[in-house]
């Protein structure tokens, strides 16, 4: 018997088994698929799942851009923790009625430069009459977002703005009750006022009390850290180099989402900032930053893994430059390329570690940044997200 009729046979009595066991089985799924309405994942991972609730008026440019800066170093910030947890971000962007939109809704997702590059095309405008639609902006982000449901999630908002909410709007859901389903569902809402308005701070206060949360209050400008290093050059172009070991495969459906992901990053190589992309690139080469980077059905990390094996994949579903290759040469290509990833891993690392160095001695010799938004942020993390177990041994955010 050669290999090939032996593996079919193997398949057949494979799908024989799988069959049997889903008819069994069957009264069991319906069940549970009938109970289920939000996602599931492994009892082991630990995960955090943050959107940020952004007033995108006029009066709030300074800290958009802080924020378009500053993700990326709040993201490896968050990754920080010594159990490696999953990144989901979203963002709920929000004006007023008769602007340009209330609101707009970006759902938790692992793939931060799809996200971020949404992030990019806000432009502050709008606003100006003191209330903004921040009921909507809450209501939206804790009912129109896929929060999942497990015990080992640390579930945030942090809602951002200079105006308080509209209270005399009839048909709206006002805050206190949204914030009651929030408590309900797990999820914290800290409240980050930008300026010194009295105005708001009472309604800001308030929200951060029945959401669970921290009140804070930054400048307009949000007093983000903001250091240039020797190292980010060099940081961004191994970053660069690693991107390039990727490889993709999948049917067409697939192969369409990824080119999508692809040209979010092109586009950040494009028009980031040197220093943000020295961030991206510091969270990118961390363990939760691995979703990010890679995206769905990368070859190398598949067959690396084990998780695929390269003769189960269709040869039209191969990357192009793989598919007229023998299986042998294929699999030297795709060694080859985990070994580079792995040493571009390294390499940007230990850069990391210098790159960090330098800026806490820089913000040490500059009398810290405790009234930063970064650090205000990481603390409220350090400290929230001990409640599912995630420990932070850093006294600093990530910057």
């Amino acid at each position: 018997m050669n290999s090939k009729t032996f593996n079919t046979k193997v398949v057949a009595l494979a799908l024989l088994v799988a069959t049997a066991t889903g008819i069994a089985l069957f009264p069991t799924l319906q069940q549970a698929q009938a109970t289920q309405t939000t996602q599931v994942m492994p009892a082991q991972s630990h995960r955090i799942e943050v959107v940020f609730v952004l007033d995108t008026t006029s009066s709030m440019s300074g800290l958009i851009q802080a924020a378009k800066e500053k993700i990326w170093s709040i993201a490896t910030t968050m990754a920080s923790a010594q159990e490696n947890p999953d990144i989901k971000m979203g963002l709920v962007a929000f004006r007023d009625r008769g602007d340009a939109y209330i609101t707009r809704v970006f759902d938790l997702s692992d793939d931060l430069d799809s996200m971020y590059a949404s992030l990019m095309d806000f432009r502050a405008q709008g606003g100006g009459d003191g209330p903004e639609s921040v009921n909507q902006a809450l209501y939206d982000a804790i009912h129109k977002v896929s929060w999942s449901n497990h015990s080992n999630v640390y579930r945030v908002v942090f809602l951002v703005g200079d105006a308080p909410p509209h209270m005399d709007y009839g048909n709206d859901v006002k805050y206190p009750a949204t914030l009651a389903v929030a408590a309900n569902k797990g999820i914290v809402v800290n409240a980050i006022q930008s300026g010194p308005h009295q105005f708001t701070r009472p309604a800001w206060q308030e929200i951060a009390s029945l959401g669970h949360g921290e009140y804070f209050q930054v400048e307009a400008s949000g007093n983000a850290v903001a250091v240039s290093t020797p190292f980010d050059e060099k940081l961004s172009r191994l970053a660069a180099a690693l991107e390039d070991t990727r490889l993709y495969y999948g049917d067409a459906e697939t192969k369409k989402a990824q080119k999508a992901k692809l040209d979010a990053n092109t586009r950040l190589r494009k028009e980031l900032s040197t220093e943000a992309l020295a961030r991206r690139d510091t969270f990118n080469a961390t363990a939760s930053g691995k979703a990010n980077l890679l995206g769905e059905s990368e070859l190398v990390d598949a067959i690396s893994s084990g998780r695929v094996e390269l003769d189960e994949i269709e040869e039209e579903n191969l990357p192009a430059s793989l598919q007229a290759m023998a299986p042998a040469e294929q699999m030297e290509v795709i060694t080859e390329q985990a070994q580079r990833r792995d040493q571009l891993k390294q390499e940007i690392k230990k850069l990391s570690e210098s790159r960090s160095s330098f800026i806490e001695e820089k913000i040490a010799a500059e009398g810290g940044a405790d009234d930063s938004l970064d650090e205000k942020i990481y603390r409220a993390v350090k400290d929230q997200a001990a409640s599912i177990g995630l420990t932070y041994d850093s006294d600093n955010a990530s910057y």
